[in-house]
């Protein structure tokens, strides 16, 4: 039994040893790895972040009716360009009934007053020429005449407001007629001849007739995220591309961060505004789409190598690459590093711009087999 035992056991180291042969035999058949390197590059590197958002103008003006009424005819459609007293639409009043029947009983009012203080006038001038009565009780009788008058004119020409929408004497004070107050693009008409109208006053904004903008001064209005925001500052400058004008960059500085953030879609979205420079006469219609590169920072012509190359201490975090010495040889090479742009990083010091550096994460092919 014992015999059995020991040759099973010698079997065994037997085809161990074999297979440590092969296995080594296998290694020495294997290629030796050979590292490629790189060199560092003077480059421009720009860090940045994106912010989405759209073109839109820096001011917009509603224009709102004075008078309530319909739109009896539009004179503007949008795209035009408009100067401050250009007419913009015309209103038609409807009268309310209530209303109108009361100014029109305050001009019966007006009018017996009138022709009673007349007759009053009358009869007293006489008297006055003849001597009966003093100048002092004429001129009272007068004055009260003249109040007559004045009190019959304002009647009629409240009728007629409430009746017309207008009167004589009030000027542009109350005008069917609505006229622009600016000068710019129409930019949108949102009603049409036939609708009604409510003026604007101190308990309503009023029916927008139009809206218009100076298209020369236009603005990017966006969204950055909370996790972007402190990175952030206003008076940096933007490069602003829009989706519908090709190959095209526009030059903007950040002048607006909001200081309270909106919840949207679980994150939270802080709104940012920056202003285009007027420089460029590039027309950019109201509204389109545009994404906005916030330069956090910047350095142009330096030293720099792709980030994919440094290599980190594990204990001390400080970063190295592995520079060649000789033949397949290499030692390592502290840096101290700059900005970034996620491809490549400023090398501030530690290797110069003739070095050599391992590539030392590169892929192996893959090794097929027969079958």
């Amino acid at each position: 039994m014992k015999r059995v035992a020991t040759i099973g056991i010698i079997i065994v180291i037997c085809i161990s040893f074999v297979y440590a042969l092969y296995y080594l035999y296998q290694k020495n058949q294997e290629d030796p790895t050979i590292y490629e390197t790189e060199q560092a590059s003077i480059q421009t590197i720009v860090k940045k972040t994106v912010a989405t958002g759209n073109i839109v103008p820096k001011e917009e003006v509603l224009i709102k009716p004075n008078i309530s009424g319909i739109i009896d005819e539009i004179y503007i459609e949008a795209g035009e360009r408009v100067k401050a007293g250009d007419l913009i639409a015309k209103i038609r009043v409807i009268p309310n009934v209530s209303a109108l029947q009361s100014a029109k009983n305050a001009v019966a009012t007006a009018k017996i007053d009138l022709e009673a203080q007349r007759k009053t006038y009358e009869r007293q001038k006489a008297l006055f020429e003849k001597g009966v009565i003093s100048a002092n009780e004429f001129e009272n009788v007068d004055a009260g005449f003249k109040q007559a008058e004045q009190n019959y004119r304002s009647a009629v020409q409240n009728y007629d407001i409430v009746k017309t929408g207008t009167t004589s004497g009030l000027g542009s004070a109350a005008n069917t007629l609505i006229r622009s107050t600016v000068e710019g693009m129409v930019l949108d008409v949102p009603v049409k001849v036939g609708n009604q109208v409510i003026e604007s006053n101190n308990f309503n904004d009023g029916t927008t007739l139009a809206v218009l903008a100076d298209v020369n001064e236009m603005i990017f209005e966006g969204k950055v995220d909370e996790s972007e925001v402190g990175k952030i500052r206003e008076d940096l400058p933007l490069e602003v591309t829009v989706g519908a004008i090709e190959n095209k960059t526009f030059d903007a500085v950040l002048d607006y961060i909001a200081p309270k953030g909106v919840e949207e879609n679980g994150a939270i979205q802080f709104n940012i505004k920056g202003t285009l420079n007027k420089a460029d006469t590039t027309f950019i219609r109201a509204g389109l789409s545009a994404n906005a590169s916030i330069i956090l920072d910047r350095a142009d012509d330096v030293l720099a190598i792709k980030e994919a190359l440094v290599q980190f201490d594990p204990k001390t975090q400080q970063p190295y690459v592995e520079i060649m010495t000789g033949e397949q040889e290499f030692k390592r090479q502290d840096l101290e590093l700059g900005i970034s742009d996620g491809i490549f990083v400023e090398v501030k010091k530690g290797i110069s711009k003739d070095d050599k550096i391992k590539v030392w994460n590169q892929i192996k092919p893959a090794q097929f087999t027969a079958r």
